[in-house]
């Protein structure tokens, strides 16, 4: 089964983007894969980890966005927080980036998962 945590926290500080979250392991044990997914039905996306050949989500929804966004523009890092530990996100500005250009004006990911990435990227 696939662990799912939403990072409910996003901001900037000394030019890293730190995404908090209330993890259920600690961040030391998993591995940043560098992928990024899309989940269109909760309007987010899933940042890839790894922990003992099971993938961990790291879902970031909408709500965060506008901190993601000037990450991305200021090229920051991008961590995951949490429980006193911090997780590079690995390719996170490339997955994200690729992902984004794919998305505008492409219906397959849905009307309103279009029309979000479009308001806010």
């Amino acid at each position: 089964m696939k662990k799912r945590i939403t990072i409910e926290k996003a901001f900037i500080k000394e030019n890293e983007l730190i995404l908090e979250g209330k993890f259920p392991v600690a961040l030391a044990e998993l591995s940043a894969v560098g992928r990024i997914l899309v989940d269109s039905d909760q309007l987010a996306f899933i940042y890839l980890t790894e922990m003992n050949n099971e993938y961990t989500y790291i879902e970031l929804p909408e709500e965060i966005w506008p901190e993601i966004k000037k990450a991305l523009d200021a090229e920051y890092p991008v961590y995951a927080a949490g429980g006193g530990e911090r997780l590079l996100l690995d390719q996170f500005h490339n997955e994200l980036s690729y992902l984004i250009e794919n998305i505008k004006g492409n219906s397959n990911y849905g009307a309103v998962m279009v029309e979000k990435v479009e308001n806010v990227f």
